[in-house]
């Protein structure tokens, strides 16, 4: 029934074509410039709107007063920050204006990004794949989300930190998801077990079985990406869930939501509807380098605090290189948005 995936492996029974934005398997390359400088390039879309159009409020403003903070609340919702985030941030910000008695643009340009990054600081937590062996991650997320090309990357990525991983090809339902994670695993020698037309929870309980004969450190489990709103899709991912239980009572250790940032505000129903379903642990926020502004992280991080639960940021991935997903860092994000 089960197998080992090679590149060129079909099902007959899935037909459903995949999206570009997760066919393609990224190219190696040679010279690129560091995270630091990537992570700039990608949140180049939010810089722009936050620091252009402040410089130029604050150039026809002579002082701080309500109209001010009216323009600089559109100047946040444009940014993709958000409704509930942006009363927020500007709430705080008239009190710090206040407190310390700001005049000028740059004063209140440190003060929002003091700000900023108290918002975000809970979102920063990263990943622990040392607390279980086989230490197992199920990764759920809509169709072009990126899912399958961040298993490919966390791969690589555990790889590289000396840990065996093994991949299980979950989406049954689409040959090219398959043939992808084929790819990503032969690319880094890492096995993928998959089934042709089988029960994706099954393929994912044998995958967790052989993980644990092997003493295989971690296992990426993919699961069909589909949309909150198919409920008989969202049941069949309960049962990926509860069938993972059987295999280990103590898995899955980290439920990992995919989510394109370019999908803004409709991020939050997603997270809403695959947390109710599967107990989200762990988001990552994927395409920063494209036309997303990466604002919705902060409305993320205002409804979390509200709810008393914050879901953690575990990476963010800002281009198709390998080495384009890393862990999310509040205060990297938040200098790389203002550009510091």
């Amino acid at each position: 029934m089960f197998g080992f995936l090679k590149p060129g492996s079909k099902s007959p029974s899935a037909t459903e074509p995949d999206t570009p934005s997760e066919s393609a398997v990224p190219p190696q390359t040679t010279t690129r410039p560091g995270w630091t400088q990537r992570l700039k390039a990608g949140l180049s879309k939010t810089r722009q709107v936050l620091n252009t159009p402040v410089g130029d409020l604050f150039r026809r403003h002579a002082r701080i007063d309500e109209t001010l903070f009216e323009e600089l609340e559109e100047i946040l919702l444009t940014a993709d920050v958000g409704v509930e985030a942006s009363a927020y941030l500007l709430d705080a910000l008239r009190k710090r204006v206040k407190r310390d008695k700001l005049t000028d643009s740059g004063q209140l340009r440190d003060a929002l990004k003091d700000l900023l990054l108290e918002l975000l600081a809970p979102l920063e937590s990263p990943l622990d794949v040392t607390r279980s062996r086989p230490f197992v991650i199920m990764l759920a997320g809509v169709n072009g989300a990126g899912k399958t090309t961040t298993i490919g990357k966390l791969a690589k990525r555990y790889q590289g930190e000396g840990r065996t991983v093994l991949l299980a090809a979950g989406d049954t339902f689409r040959a090219a998801a398959r043939e992808q994670l084929a790819v990503w695993g032969e690319r880094n020698r890492v096995e993928v077990v998959g089934g042709q037309g089988t029960d994706p929870a099954a393929v994912i309980f044998d995958a967790v079985q052989s993980a644990r004969a092997r003493g295989i450190d971690v296992v990426l489990a993919d699961t069909a990406g589909r949309l909150p709103t198919q409920l008989h899709l969202m049941e069949e991912i309960r049962k990926v869930r509860r069938v993972i239980q059987k295999a280990d009572p103590t898995a899955p250790h980290e439920v990992l939501l995919v989510l394109d940032a370019n999908t803004g505000q409709n991020a939050l129903a997603q997270v809403k509807a695959f947390d109710e379903a599967i107990r989200v642990s762990g988001l990552v926020l994927t395409k920063l380098d494209g036309t997303a502004k990466g604002g919705v992280i902060a409305t993320l991080a205002r409804r979390g605090a509200q709810a008393g639960q914050v879901i953690p940021v575990r990476y963010i991935g800002v281009g198709e290189g390998v080495d384009d997903l890393q862990p999310f860092r509040a205060r990297e994000f938040v200098d790389a948005l203002f550009g510091d």
